[in-house]
C-alpha cells in the first residue's frame, strides 16, 4: 500500500512558477504527475522511474521538471513559464509495476493515487 499526499498548488499568472510535491508513504517502482482540467479527461504529465530516469508530455517539455527525492521518499513538480491551458487539478500517482512506464502514462493506470492539489493559472 502507498499513500500520497500532495501539496504546493495554488493561483498564478501567466508565466509564473509552482512547485509541487508529493509525500508517499510506502515502496514504489515509479511515479507521476497527472492533470485532469474540468470537462477534461485525466492526462500524464510527468513520470519518474526507481532509477532516475524520466518522460514528459510534449505541452510541458522544457517548461516542467519532475523530480524525486529518495531521503524524504517525496515527489516533486517544478513547473515554469505556466500558461492558462496549465489550469487543472493536478495529481500525485505511483506503482509498484512500472516494466512500461510511457504506456501506463499514456493510458493512466498507475494503482496509487493521491487526492489532488489545484494549479490556476490567470492570463
Amino acid at each position: 500500500q502507498v499513500r500520497l499526499v500532495e501539496s504546493g498548488g495554488g493561483s498564478v499568472q501567466y508565466g509564473g512558477s509552482l512547485r509541487l510535491s508529493c509525500v508517499a508513504s510506502g515502496v514504489s517502482s515509479c511515479m507521476g504527475w497527472f492533470r485532469q482540467a474540468p470537462g477534461k479527461e485525466r492526462e500524464a504529465v510527468a513520470g519518474i522511474l526507481s532509477g532516475g530516469g524520466t518522460t514528459y508530455v510534449d505541452s510541458v517539455q522544457g517548461r516542467f521538471t519532475i523530480s524525486k527525492d529518495n531521503a524524504e521518499n517525496t515527489l516533486y513538480l517544478q513547473m515554469n513559464s505556466l500558461k492558462p491551458e496549465d489550469t487543472a487539478m493536478y495529481y500525485c500517482a505511483a506503482d509498484i509495476y512500472c516494466a512500461r512506464i510511457a504506456t501506463k502514462l499514456r493510458t493512466v493506470t498507475f494503482k496509487y493515487w493521491g487526492q489532488g492539489t489545484q494549479v490556476t493559472v490567470s492570463s
